[in-house]
């Protein structure tokens, strides 16, 4: 009852009343869209038409059975040749539609892989340069060679220093003993004068 008042008041809008169609999955129909403009494009689909239109002209002209329900300017099968015209080009358009998206997004994941390639070389090519510089920093083989030969000529000659002063002392002791053992009228080396 409420609804029959809401119809019949000129200030309230009314309802859409809609007609519904069938719904095709625009992927199901893609798919077929694609099929048959692939199937179009074979030999296969040429040598079908030339077979049908020799059957369908030599059908009509030589009456088989009787038949003739397309007479010689053959509009009947002009007409089905239009119709198919009609319907082959909106599907190709469809499959061709279907193909620059596919590879638009191709195009995309090649552009956004190259720039992820792009980054990683990048980084690469700074590490290898931190590398380049931190090896700079570190001894080399010919460094470390010429180190340890200087540190071994620096070892030699504090040992020939410390061998010098070894006899130095070893000698000023012999002298010392020496003018010890002159006053105390002793023998160098702990012996007396009398042995």
């Amino acid at each position: 009852m409420a609804d029959q008042l809401r119809d019949a008041r000129l200030d309230q809008p009314r309802d859409p009343r809609r007609v519904r169609l069938p719904r095709v999955s625009g992927e199901t129909f893609g798919h077929f869209a694609e099929a048959f403009a692939r199937f179009m494009g074979t030999p296969q689909f040429i040598a079908y038409m030339t077979i049908f239109v020799i059957v369908w002209i030599a059908v009509n002209l030589a009456g088989v059975f009787g038949l003739h329900w397309d007479p010689y300017p053959f509009i009947l099968l002009n007409l089905f040749f239009s119709t198919q015209a009609s319907y082959a080009a909106p599907l190709i358009l469809l499959a061709q539609n279907r193909q620059a998206d596919r590879d638009r997004f191709a195009v995309d994941e090649d552009r956004r892989r190259a720039t992820a390639q792009k980054a990683d070389t990048e980084y690469l090519a700074r590490e290898i340069a931190a590398l380049r510089i931190a090896l700079g920093e570190v001894a080399t083989r010919d460094f470390l060679r010429s180190e340890l030969g200087r540190l071994a000529e620096e070892l030699d000659e504090q040992a020939q220093r410390r061998h010098r002063l070894e006899l130095k002392q070893s000698q000023h002791e012999l002298r010392y003993s020496g003018q010890r053992a002159e006053t105390t009228g002793l023998e160098p080396y702990g012996g007396s004068a009398r042995d």
